[in-house]
């Protein structure tokens, strides 16, 4: 009964703190808001007895990449301030787009034949995932960080490209 609890104020606090992030207009507090979505998140991880995930969605999501956004947005001088002048937009096509999208998700929710709780037993993920990374699935693994490595440099290049035009 505890874990049921748990688990529904964990989603209501994703949940909440997602919304929050996408409809205020202050990118500010949309940026603190992605804690408390991430931070729910990693909670649900934790409860489903997934800890890699758990520790991954606490290092690189809230200690890597949380942090380096809320840097960039205190960092940059009168970010709070900019006005949008087109703001509605685009209101009409996403509400549509997130309608279709949520209809989507509540049709797979209702149709999946759920576990019963107590059915599966909780065991420790990171040793399972290790041995999958170094064997089976290592040459995919070695591809992918080789692609985010050349994402990383071209974004590098990108951006000196961009502040000497500019100087």
């Amino acid at each position: 009964m505890i874990a049921v609890i748990v688990f529904w104020t964990l989603a209501v606090i994703t949940v909440l703190s997602a919304m929050i992030t996408a409809f205020s207009r202050n990118i500010v507090y949309s940026a603190f808001a992605l804690l408390g979505s991430f931070a729910g998140v990693a909670g649900i991880y934790l409860l489903l007895g997934a800890d890699f995930l758990f520790i991954i969605q606490i290092f690189i999501y809230i200690g890597g990449i949380l942090v380096v956004t809320i840097f960039a947005v205190m960092l940059t001088q009168g970010v709070a301030d900019m006005n949008i002048s087109n703001r509605i937009v685009g209101l009409i096509p996403a509400a549509l787009i997130a309608l279709l999208a949520g209809a989507v998700m509540l049709e797979a929710i209702l149709r999946t034949p759920w576990p019963h709780p107590g059915t599966a037993a909780l065991n420790p993920t990171t040793h399972a995932i290790g041995n999958a990374f170094l064997g089976p699935f290592l040459l995919p693994f070695e591809i992918a960080s080789v692609v985010l490595l050349a994402a990383l440099i071209g974004a590098i290049v990108i951006s000196r490209q961009a502040a000497r035009a500019e100087a």
